[in-house]
């Protein structure tokens, strides 16, 4: 089985440091290090770790604060494994976590990174949006789906991952910027072809509270993952679709996003839309969506993401013969 390298980046994490690493401690498969980033802690972090330091499977490294990308490429620049999985200090990994990950990577040399499902642990907010994505990202276990819906959203819960080290020598790892480095990397591995799967069982335990990384940061922000996303599908688009592009959806929000693409060089045919007041026949059209091309003539881009829209509007592509994938993309 081969090793593994934990890496954990954490600041100001001393609320729930200690159980993050108990449960890597507590874990079935013992050939494995943890390298522990402190990110310069101004609370009882530092001394928290400390006190783990004589388990030798345990590495600390302090730095300066400078977030979380700086953190994560400091503990990848000494992981001495082959396979790296990712872990942040304010969740629980369940014991059998890196032993069932490695597991399926010894059996499946195909693929280059694999995550779990997760467990949503409430800390008392109105998690309802939250568990809302989870319960969707629990949903993607083949590679198939989660590249499908890769524009939708992250696919993965970032510390739930375990990948190949050699993925960061082929294709680079994290970059820092304004946009989310999760779903950043998550695009770039996938665009060069990695094949990514999820275990069907739950093995951590994610943390959601007021101090979450996701809830505090610019780079988490939606308008960032749109951003984030439309670099990486404008590139697609670019190299596989031959068809004029549309965008479902024409309200005020969309075409706000729809800035992105155009940003990134995509040029749009038109807006599809289910209220005719919104009908336009300017020089970028809205189109009434029972007014469809045909799907030769089209690729729609699904840009609502209201509660239950989407499902509703891939089935009426899928009524008129559009193929997710293929003819249309999800992107909310």
């Amino acid at each position: 089985m081969p090793r593994v390298s934990v890496v954990m980046p954490a600041f100001n994490s001393a609320a729930t440091i200690a159980q993050a690493i108990d449960s890597i401690l507590a874990q079935s498969l013992q050939d494995f290090e943890c390298i522990i980033v402190d990110d310069g802690s101004a609370d009882a972090t530092g001394t928290i770790i400390e006190a783990y330091r004589a388990d030798n499977r345990i590495i600390v490294l302090r730095q300066e604060h400078a977030g979380i990308v700086a953190a994560l490429c400091a503990g990848l620049a000494v992981a001495r494994s082959p396979l790296i999985a990712r872990m942040d200090a304010d969740d629980i990994s369940l014991p059998c976590r890196l032993l069932l990950q490695a597991e399926f990577f010894a059996k499946h040399v195909e693929t280059g990174l694999v995550a779990s499902k997760v467990w949503l642990l409430s800390t008392g907010l109105n998690n309802r949006g939250h568990q809302s994505y989870v319960d969707w990202t629990n949903s993607l276990l083949e590679h198939d789906d989660i590249f499908r819906n890769r524009f939708v959203e992250s696919p993965f819960a970032h510390p739930s991952v375990m990948f190949r080290r050699s993925l960061l020598e082929q294709f680079g790892g994290y970059r820092d910027g304004a946009f989310p480095e999760d779903y950043d990397l998550w695009l770039k591995w996938l665009e060069a072809g990695v094949v990514m799967r999820k275990l069907p069982e739950a093995l951590l335990h994610w943390r959601d509270h007021p101090q979450r990384l996701s809830r505090q940061g610019g780079r988490y922000s939606i308008e960032a993952f749109y951003r984030c996303k439309a670099h990486y599908l404008v590139r697609w688009i670019k190299a596989y679709v031959n068809r004029p592009v549309y965008l479902w959806g024409a309200g005020r929000i969309t075409r706000k996003r729809a800035r992105y693409l155009q940003e990134n060089g995509m040029t749009l045919a038109g807006y599809i839309d289910v209220d005719k007041r919104k009908i336009d026949t300017s020089s970028l059209p809205v189109i009434y969506y029972q007014d469809l091309p045909a799907r030769e003539r089209a690729f729609v881009l699904v840009y609502v993401g209201n509660r239950g829209a989407r499902a509703r509007i891939k089935a009426y592509l899928n009524m008129h013969e559009y193929r997710e994938g293929i003819d249309f993309y999800c992107c909310a």
